[in-house]
């Protein structure tokens, strides 16, 4: 075991990777020489070569468009997006190519491609490097989209994503690249995909959440538990295919929900996992299901984003709202 943040664990899981696939390969603008803006791939193009960890051009398109290249010709590819933000100027390639080629061709080619991207708000950081677009990915049907939450997480889930013979959005929230530390197992080791994580068990509320917004929910239980409410915090982890199973279950048996996302609310993945409830777990339900989003506009500069998040007191305000209903 050793004790260290999100960026270290998944620089530890791409040289597991990495030893393990001789066809697994990186490419991404800075990756190499660099190590990557977030310095998440320092140190690999020492030890596997400038083959194998490919700085490219500032081209996203060609990027994924490689990508694809090398999947359909053997090769296990994990592109970096620099900032997910940057990966709309090659949203054709993730459409209308790498979702579609095992439809296209019956089965016939598969596209194990991890794209890597650090995701979300909270650094303070420059316009369009703050952005939580993992629904356009979960609407582009064929992909499967991945936010972990903690170092232990990222790095089994980032082997699994790698080792699937799918496509991968593997979005990773910079708030907590190296905000805290915990102790991660040095050998391999994987996550299952699709599968949600009950972090705590409570019996009155349940509260969905992903990404940099469990941290949020974690600090904020405490709190929830001095208004004498048992809590279960349910970490989604895969986002797509969505773990459905486990969220009906727990709310059938707390009979309310929060969704905590730091995507704003209108079409926002909270509206898709609250819409599933009302229609499977209707007549389990005390209270609407609640949702603690951004609000409707664009991300802003970074003075004013502290108001733009959620946060513990806009999340409590919501358990005394399905509490009280």
């Amino acid at each position: 075991m050793t004790h260290r943040h999100m960026v270290g664990a998944l620089n530890n899981a791409l040289d597991i990777l990495m030893e393990k696939h001789d066809n697994t390969v990186l490419l991404g603008e800075d990756i190499g020489l660099d190590g990557g803006v977030f310095r998440v791939t320092d140190g690999l193009q020492d030890k596997y070569g400038s083959n194998r960890v490919a700085d490219t051009p500032l081209a996203e398109a060609g990027i994924i468009g490689g990508s694809i290249g090398l999947a359909i010709n053997g090769m296990r590819p994990i592109p970096e997006m620099q900032f997910s933000g940057f990966s709309y100027q090659a949203f054709h390639q993730f459409k209308q190519h790498m979702a579609r080629f095992r439809q296209r061709s019956n089965g016939g080619i598969e596209l194990p491609i991890t794209v890597r991207a650090p995701c979300s708000g909270g650094i303070r950081a420059l316009e369009h490097h703050s952005e939580s677009p993992e629904t356009f990915f979960i609407h582009t049907q064929g992909l499967h989209v991945v936010m972990p939450s903690t170092p232990t997480n990222a790095k089994g889930l980032l082997i699994s994503a790698v080792e699937s013979n799918d496509p991968v959005i593997f979005l990773e929230p910079k708030k907590i690249y190296r905000s805290f530390k915990e102790d991660v197992q040095d050998d391999y080791y994987n996550i299952e995909l699709g599968k949600a994580e009950v972090v705590e068990e409570g019996t009155d509320l349940t509260l969905i959440t992903y990404g940099a917004m469990r941290k949020v929910a974690q600090d904020t239980l405490e709190d929830i538990e001095s208004k004498g409410v048992s809590a279960e915090l349910i970490d989604l982890q895969t986002l797509w295919p969505l773990d459905t199973e486990t969220i009906l279950e727990s709310v059938r048996r707390t009979g309310r929900a929060i969704v905590l996302h730091e995507a704003q609310k209108t079409l926002g993945f909270g509206a898709e996992i609250s819409s599933r409830i009302h229609e499977e777990a209707i007549l389990a339900l005390q209270a609407p299901v609640k949702r603690v989003t951004a609000p409707d506009v664009p991300y802003p500069q970074f003075a004013l984003e502290k108001y733009y998040l959620p946060n513990k007191k806009r999340l409590l305000n919501a358990v005394d709202e399905v509490m009280n209903f």
